[in-house]
């Protein structure tokens, strides 16, 4: 399976922009650039999405083996936090915080742990970053 994104982008890096698109149409011709990253600016930049698609990939790696261990979830909702540092000359991506509550039935703490850290390491884009990801998992009732 391939899913593919594209982006356009003119200009020199302060004063330039750039726009974004997705294969689904999700994004389309969405804007990015300095500004969007690191000005707060209206648009999207590259931590955004890759926070965006981590969330989304362990939301779904996490249902997957809950319901491998026999449950369902009534929902699971999750924050991707990227931080972006300076590194040398430039930026490094150097860690990703997920942070995901879910509500369950019928789970215990223990193994509502054990299965949110098993989805953390199994998830593709977890496996695809070399960055510092950690994970808080809360329970509610």
């Amino acid at each position: 399976m391939n899913k593919f994104a594209s982006a356009h982008w003119q200009g020199d890096i302060k004063k330039g922009k750039g726009t974004i698109s997705t294969q689904s149409g999700a994004l389309k011709e969405q804007p990015y650039g300095f500004n969007t990253r690191f000005e707060d600016e209206p648009g999207t930049n590259p931590e955004e999405l890759i926070g965006g698609a981590h969330a989304s990939c362990f939301s779904m790696a996490f249902s997957l083996q809950l319901g491998n261990a026999g449950y369902t979830p009534d929902s699971i909702d999750t924050k991707a936090k990227v931080t972006l540092e300076k590194d040398g000359d430039g930026f490094s991506i150097t860690k990703v915080h997920l942070d995901m509550t879910a509500k369950i039935p019928g789970i215990d703490d223990d193994e509502f742990q054990k299965i949110a850290k098993a989805a953390k390491e199994g998830c593709p884009v977890s496996k695809l970053l070399n960055a510092d990801i950690s994970l808080d998992a809360k329970l509610q009732s």
